[in-house]
């Protein structure tokens, strides 16, 4: 069975065992059948063999009316037979009948349709057996010099594999090729030559390759791609050539075709470290991703160039500029992955060139807004521009400059992250604090989403720090806010309203013999002519908020309109600057009068701004967290004279908390640069890599592809599963005492699952027809469902499914055993435990920033709520030290990263809220809000947790995860 098993090369599904024919049915329909009905008849045959039954008693019947046939799909079935079929007896012989095969194999290597004859030398490759192939050497040399392209270059494969296995039977093989290559004119064959001939002669091909050397960048394209993979090879083994290849990969770097230019790069960077040939080779990547328009070349092209930046640090430095031409291609991923290349490599050498592109393809995002991604690319060049600033310090003033040049054009998110980045810029440059207040307050009257405003105001109110700062803001302030009280002049302007309509002439009523006629809700009005007019109640209310409605719609300042829209929270911010304006006012000057002026003006503006969100000329009113936090301006206002410690809460607390976050924005950004730079740091204990005394079967890393392709199909690396984490992830499906006792390993890939379930018969008896059913709930499908066999006595076997995930969420596979009873219309069923999916397998600790998480967390419409309710001491001692443990616990549970700051998160305190973010495989964001409290030091922990998520399922199985248990009792 392991022989047949080596044999086979291809694998064909088969629905059910039961269904398989009996051999006298397969028999007739060879004898009798026609054609078409041959082609079913051998495909149900090899789906057979395929899955364990070799069925030799059908190559008689095979060889008898099949073989002879002209049918092109039959006779390619028919050498696929040849392939898995047996060809040797017990005895370990070549059977009989195989001399009636080979005779037909040379028929068809001498065959006048080349298409057969190429399909008989496809065959020749996969054949071992060297009784079978020693007859047909003669016909497979002759295949060499048929006249047919197709033919030539299906043979010279033919000749490379027989030499590989049976050297013996063409020792002459290597001799054979390279004459075959100097004849040869066919590109296509010269490529399957040569690459036939590197694989079984090193020496031979080498000597051909310097004999055509010269000529090398003149031919064609799939010579230069084998020639180049030879030569990759062939300069770990012969270091003395390296310097030859060298001098021809760069001309093959000229080269017209994509593909020669991608691997003469690769080539050049495998051969050698020199600067110069890195720099070239990053070149040419470059080149190919702006000339190519297939994205997903562009991505592994410019992934390319990361590898050799992070290979080779600081040499590529000068190519910033022309990585930044890639932002010509549409697609955002390409553009996100250009930009971080980008900011990886610059310098300040070239960061004033960088920030001059990224300031153009910043105005493009205004003037252009027919690209539909127009704002995730804003986004993406603003954050590109925040980590240069940030990085150099001498461009920060003009980068913050050029962002609030933009302010008034942007978009809601993108003008709030530029104003996140004038807040960090302002916070970490002193010197620069008075230029940008400045220049911010000089936007003030341009600025039109609240967000912004409210930034713009924490920002002046912060760092206004000199007298004239102050009052050019205060001044800017109460232009941008209008005319106050502003419940007396929207009240002017409403009796202004009325008076024009007063004055306008009514149309005249109605009127019966003479008599105006008034209804019985209304009053009587004097018209301008003179005569009587009846006015309803219902036209008056009518007209009334008609003229409400127009004072509402009338123009305003910017900070009024957005008050008077119903934004409170802006005017509890408001409140707050105007507080801290007046405070640091009566620190630094010593006019009394200016500063009792400012507190009295300030007092007015708050008492009138909570009188217009009681009125009717709002559109919402104001919310009584909202007067409460006005009102205690208010109060600290008018008692910060005697109590220092208003001032201290409201002018240093506020900025050490935003400097505690700043640096800890710092610290990652710190930590991160320094792990990049540890796992490329050379130890002084490190082993050094000999070159010339590294073996010369190039096994010292010398072909990258190949050890690519062994990563690939062998595993990602040494981190195997252990035989402890195998163990955890077998389930029982059924008890020791049923029929059959199966239990599954569930191996659970990236997007799949994988139930390997082995089955035990402990009965006396054979179970017939067995088969393993498998359904699912959720988003899970089976994709591959075990086939059914028969189960011997007291023996056992494996049998595989797979289930496909297509989204996180909470699965169950359930399933039944079902096999043939005593009677053959009775079947017995042996139900299977529930497998539920640990979605914990798909989610993934991530990060983001705070604005994203607020974006998010505003779009997201599912959310799931869980109270908490636990009687665990986490931590055993003070209140804040059990929260912190109970949080650490939460986020191993959950696989969620904590977003808030540890500087947010320390102190001693029984309360405790933080946000926390993951991400799943499937790219689904999920994000959560702890608030929890302890009652006393040892008390219990009280509080929920809120989840949301772009979809239902990944909602709702985060909050009903078996794991929260472990915490403590938590109740959902």
């Amino acid at each position: 069975m392991a022989t047949f098993l080596e044999n086979s090369y291809s694998l064909v599904h088969q629905d059910n065992v039961a269904d398989t024919p009996s051999l006298q049915d397969i028999r007739n329909q060879l004898e009798k059948g026609s054609d078409e009905s041959k082609v079913e008849t051998m495909k149900r045959i090899l789906t057979v063999m395929l899955n364990g039954d070799p069925m030799p008693s059908l190559l008689m019947h095979i060889i008898r009316f099949v073989m002879p046939s002209k049918s092109k799909a039959l006779k390619k079935l028919l050498y696929l037979y040849y392939e898995v079929c047996p060809k040797l007896d017990s005895a370990g012989k070549l059977k009989q009948e195989m001399i009636l095969v080979c005779n037909g194999i040379r028929m068809d290597l001498q065959h006048a349709n080349e298409y057969i004859r190429g399909n008989t030398l496809r065959f020749l490759c996969k054949l071992r057996e060297p009784e079978l192939i020693e007859p047909l050497l003669a016909p497979a040399r002759a295949c060499l010099e048929h006249r047919h392209s197709y033919v030539r270059k299906n043979a010279v494969f033919a000749v490379a594999s027989i030499y590989q296995h049976s050297e013996h039977l063409m020792p002459d093989a290597p001799e054979l090729l390279q004459i075959f290559l100097e004849g040869e004119s066919d590109n296509t064959c010269k490529r399957n030559a040569f690459a036939a001939l590197l694989s079984i002669s090193h020496e031979k091909a080498l000597e051909y390759l310097s004999g055509v050397f010269e000529g090398i960048p003149n031919a064609s394209e799939l010579l230069q791609l084998v020639e180049l993979e030879f030569i990759r090879k062939d300069a770990v083994q012969n270091a003395g050539n390296k310097a030859r290849y060298l001098r021809l990969i760069f001309d093959l770097l000229e080269a017209k075709e994509s593909t020669v230019v991608y691997e003469a790069a690769s080539s050049l960077t495998a051969l050698t470290s020199n600067p110069v040939a890195v720099k070239a080779a990053a070149a040419k990547f470059i080149e190919l991703s702006i000339k190519e328009s297939d994205n997903n070349v562009k991505l592994i092209v410019l992934e390319k160039v990361n590898q050799l930046r992070q290979a080779h640090p600081g040499i590529l430095d000068d190519l910033t500029m022309e990585i930044l031409r890639v932002l010509s291609s549409p697609d955002l991923s390409v553009r996100q992955k250009s930009l971080e290349l980008a900011m990886e490599m610059v310098t300040s050498r070239n960061v004033e060139e960088v920030v001059m592109l990224l300031k153009k393809e910043l105005g493009k995002t205004v003037d252009e807004a027919s690209y539909e991604k127009n704002n995730e690319y804003r986004s993406l060049l603003i954050h590109s521009i925040h980590q240069c600033a940030i990085k150099f310090s001498e461009i920060a003033q003009s980068v913050v400059g050029l962002l609030m040049d933009f302010i008034s054009d942007f978009n809601n998110a993108s003008a709030v992250d530029v104003i996140s980045f004038v807040k960090e810029v302002v916070e970490r440059f002193p010197k620069m604090r008075s230029n940008i207040v400045r220049r911010l307050v000089e936007t003030l009257a341009e600025v039109r989403a609240g967000k912004v405003y409210r930034g713009s105001l924490w920002i002046v109110g912060e760092y206004s720090l000199e007298e004239e700062d102050i009052r050019e803001a205060w001044k800017r302030i109460r232009a941008s806010l209008g005319e106050i009280p502003i419940v007396a002049s929207e009240a002017r302007l409403l009796e202004e309203q009325s008076d024009e309509g007063a004055e306008a002439p009514a149309p005249a009523p109605a009127q019966t013999n003479g008599h105006s006629t008034a209804a019985p809700t209304g009053s009587r009005k004097v018209l301008a002519d003179g005569t009587y007019a009846t006015e309803s109640a219902l036209t008056s209310t009518a007209a009334t908020q008609a003229k409400l409605d127009a004072v509402k719609a009338a123009q305003k300042p910017p900070l009024r309109q957005l008050i008077l829209d119903g934004d409170y929270f802006l005017a509890t911010v408001l409140s707050s600057t105007l507080t801290k304006l007046v405070m640091r006012h009566s620190e630094i000057s010593g006019d009394a009068a200016r500063t009792n002026a400012l507190r009295a003006e300030a007092m007015l503006i708050m008492i009138s701004i909570i009188r217009a969100g009681q009125s009717q000329f709002v559109k919402l009113p104001i919310d009584e967290d909202s007067v409460d936090r006005i009102m205690s301006c208010v109060r600290s206002l008018s008692e910060f004279a005697q109590r220092k410690e208003l001032e201290k809460a409201f002018l240093d607390d506020t900025r050490r908390a935003f400097r505690d976050m700043v640096q800890v924005e710092e610290r990652k950004r710190r930590e991160k640069d320094d792990a990049v730079k540890a796992k490329s740091a050379i130890q002084v204990d490190d082993v050094l890599s000999l070159r010339q005394l590294a073996k010369k079967d190039g096994a010292g890393g010398g072909d990258e592809a190949e050890v690519d392709l062994e990563r690939a199909t062998v595993g990602g690396g040494a981190e195997n599963e252990g035989l402890t984490s195998k163990l955890s992830r077998v389930v029982q499906l059924t008890g020791f005492s049923d029929p059959v006792y199966a239990e599954a390993y569930v191996q659970v890939n990236q997007f799949d699952i994988l139930l390997d379930v082995l089955l035990v018969n402990q009965t006396p008896h054979t179970l017939q027809n067995l088969s393993v059913e498998f359904a699912t709930l959720g988003d899970l499908k089976v994709v591959e469902r075990p086939t059914t066999q028969n189960l011997p006595a007291m023996d056992f076997m494996n049998v595989q499914a797979t289930i496909r995930v297509s989204s996180t969420d909470t699965g169950v596979i359930f399933g039944n055993v079902v096999y043939d009873g005593a009677s053959s219309l009775d079947s017995e069923v042996v139900i299977l435990n529930d497998v539920h999916v640990d979605i914990m397998d798909y989610i993934q600790p991530a990060s983001c920033t705070e604005a994203q998480f607020r974006t998010m967390w505003t779009e997201f419409e599912w959310e799931n709520k869980v109270n908490i309710n636990t009687k665990m001491v986490a931590g055993g001692g003070s209140g804040g030290t059990g929260l912190r443990e109970f949080l650490r616990r939460l986020m191993k549970v959950t696989n969620m990263r904590c977003l808030t700051p540890e500087a947010g998160l320390g102190g001693e305190c029984r309360f405790l809220s933080a946000n926390l973010y993951a991400r799943s495989v499937f790219g689904e964001d999920a994000l959560a809000n702890l608030s929890v409290e302890q009652e006393g030091t040892d008390g219990a922990v009280t509080g929920f947790m809120r989840i949301r998520s772009r979809s239902q399922g990944l909602a709702l199985s985060l909050g009903s995860l078996k794991g929260l248990g472990k915490i403590g009792e938590m109740v959902a």
